[in-house]
């Protein structure tokens, strides 16, 4: 055997070539990331703008300037990666929104967000399949399939709800943003399964059987990825609860806790479940369990962590987002048609305005039916900054075309390629236009109230003052009900006032069967030596 020392050398050169190209491009991107926080900083105050569209305005920048660098040959310093969006960027951001929201708020609306977030989902997947389907099917645009016009009414099912909830607050109108924030969570879930589900099966024989099994494997999906999430944060809390590592070091604690939260996630991507769902519940039950078993220290620890993963991994979404735009390969293929390119992301526009609408505004007066409190309704204003809030389309619609139309984040089909094309634009337009008018819209519909605006600002931003309005809703006790609730003594009032009573008879079952069991509020670790260890807020 011969050995071929200058074979050798050249692979180690072309080795070390790409490994300094990595460090080059990962150097780049932490720089971006950091002069979009900077920025966003500075325009905190700013009416129109916010982080992330500065992310995505920036992205573009950088990739106008990589464009010309390049010679016009590329644009992007990382090739879009579904596991890097899946595996890595979405679980901190899907987690954090469980473990931070406001549960009480959440599950007394939770059948008006399972309305919006799963049902309203479905309809818009119905109109923009099918509105897809009628107007595509005639335009030269290349050979797409029945699976293909499917995936598109998942894709663009997917909303991006970031824009307002920046511009919400949970203080001053909790049910507008408990609705906005639940049904986006629940959207992107419904979208993903639903575009699991239509991978999955053979859609060259539609009929009624093969509809029913596809609407029997979404209910399945969506059922047993919750469970696992409920299931996930439950021994999560045990295992600390049991073990209390505290005692010896809260860096153990804070390691178990971040990991137990992911691995709720990989559990159900390798059992092929939703793991956006099971994260998300996972969330919730780790912050009325989990987070309250643990040290003080690790209480604060926990909660900056998981917020600051999530801050950070939103902005890399919106980075890559706007660089990867300008991507010549894609546009290439478009380049001899503009017209053509322009009409199917208005096409597209326009179906995502009408399927928003198609359910918003019907679903909202059958809640308002099912609701005897002025309060708890939803006004027409506030029916225009939901349908508003889910015009936006953000990361996960990008990750589910690129997942349907690429092959390793690249095409060689004209078809597959202007709906690539069609996508980022509808994203751009949709989270640069709608996103900048959101905040001027919303002080217009919902202007707040002055006093609050100023007891809000005026609070201070310690670590405990930003952490316990955070959470303390999920552990309200009854008399947070109020006085005018009665106790149900029959069907009747149970079916009157479902949410409190559930909640009534809820807080009854927690205090007696599951706190003993999984600790939460006012479980207090016994620490040998140290009967003084804090117990929960």
């Amino acid at each position: 055997m011969v050995f071929d020392f200058g074979t050798l050398v050249a692979s180690l050169n072309r080795l070390s070539t790409s490994d300094h190209q990595s460090v080059v491009s990962i150097n780049l991107f932490v720089a971006l990331i950091c002069a979009c926080i900077i920025i966003g900083h500075l325009l905190e105050e700013n009416r129109w703008m916010n982080e992330s569209i500065t992310a995505l305005v920036i992205g573009l920048c950088t990739g106008v300037v990589i464009l010309l660098i390049s010679g016009g040959k590329n644009s992007h310093i990382l090739v879009f990666s579904e596991d890097l969006f899946f595996i890595y960027l979405l679980p901190p951001i899907i987690f954090n929104a469980g473990f931070q929201v406001k549960k009480k708020s959440f599950f007394r609306n939770f059948s008006t967000i399972m309305l919006f977030g799963a049902v309203g989902t479905l309809i818009s997947f119905i109109i923009i399949s099918f509105g897809a389907t009628s107007i595509f099917k005639k335009w030269n645009i290349g050979h797409l399939e029945i699976g293909d016009y499917l995936a598109i009414g998942a894709i663009f099912s997917a909303t991006d709800s970031v824009c307002t909830l920046q511009v919400l607050s949970q203080d001053e109108t909790p049910l507008l943003y408990s609705l906005v924030f639940g049904e986006g969570v629940v959207n992107d879930a419904t979208s993903v399964v639903l575009f699991n589900a239509v991978q999955n099966f053979d859609l060259s024989h539609i009929n009624t059987s093969k509809a029913l099994e596809l609407v029997g494997n979404f209910l399945y999906l969506f059922a047993s990825s919750t469970i696992l999430g409920v299931v996930a944060g439950l021994l999560s809390a045990y295992i600390i609860k049991k073990l209390y590592f505290g005692r010896h070091s809260t860096d153990r604690e804070v390691a178990i806790v971040i990991l137990m939260a992911y691995l709720s996630y990989m559990l159900a991507e390798l059992f092929y479940l939703s793991a956006i769902l099971t994260v998300f519940f996972s969330g919730i039950v780790m912050s009325h369990y989990t987070w309250h078993n643990v040290t003080e220290s690790s209480r604060v620890t926990t909660k900056h962590a998981f917020a600051t993963l999530s801050f950070i991994a939103e902005i890399f979404i919106f980075l890559y987002v706007g660089m990867d735009a300008l991507d010549i390969e894609k546009w290439r293929f478009v380049s001899d048609s503009p017209q053509l390119s322009v009409q199917v992301s208005s096409i597209l526009l326009g179906l995502v305005l009408v399927g928003r609408a198609a359910f918003v505004f019907p679903l909202s007066f059958l809640s308002n039916l099912m609701k005897k409190s002025p309060e708890e309704r939803i006004s027409f204003n506030q029916q225009i900054i939901i349908w508003w809030a889910g015009l936006m389309r953000g990361a996960v619609s990008v990750a589910l075309a690129y997942n349907q139309f690429t092959r390793g984040g690249h095409t060689q089909l004209r078809a597959n390629a202007i709906m690539i094309t069609s996508t980022i634009t509808v994203v751009l337009f949709s989270t640069g236009v709608f996103g900048l008018m959101t905040k001027p819209l919303i002080r217009l519909l919902q202007p707040s109230p002055k006093h609050l605006t100023r007891m809000i600002s005026s609070e201070p931003t310690t670590p405990k003052s930003f952490i316990v309005p955070l959470l303390e809703s999920t552990q309200d006790s009854e008399a947070d009900l109020g006085p005018n609730v009665p106790r149900p003594h029959s069907l009747r009032m149970l079916l009157s006032t479902p949410s409190h009573t559930v909640h009534r008879y809820w807080r009854k079952f927690d205090n007696a069967f599951m706190r003993p069991v999984f600790g939460g509020r006012g479980f207090v670790p016994f620490v040998p030596g140290s009967p003084t260890e804090p117990s929960g807020h």
